[in-house]
């Protein structure tokens, strides 16, 4: 978890909680094995980057997006302002599998 998070939910098979990402700040490119991340815009604007087809949601306050199981992204704060999102994940067994950015992304 990061340092910006404020948890509101933790438990074996789901997590839900507020994270905050700084001006132009992005996660690193990641998928998760078992859980489907669900995300909500609480401030600012925010892109869902993805691949296995390559795609790019960008999401306003009360905006929506879904990532499934396996799906290989990263979430940037397209603002110069902080950005907030509500993150859902779950039903399974939380994880966080970084990927090479340098590698060719499908």
């Amino acid at each position: 978890m990061h340092d910006c998070d404020e948890v509101m939910l933790k438990t074996d098979d789901a997590l839900v909680r507020i994270l905050t990402l700084e001006s132009e700040q992005a996660t690193s490119w990641h998928f998760h094995t078992a859980v489907t991340d669900k995300m909500l815009c609480l401030e600012g604007r925010i892109a869902i980057e993805q691949h296995g087809p390559q795609d790019r949601v960008v999401l306003r306050p009360g905006g929506r997006c879904e990532v499934t199981v396996e799906r290989v992204h990263r979430v940037v704060n397209l603002g110069t302002e902080t950005a907030k999102y509500l993150l859902v994940q779950g039903v399974g067994r939380y994880d966080f599998n970084v990927v090479d950015e340098t590698a060719p992304l499908g």
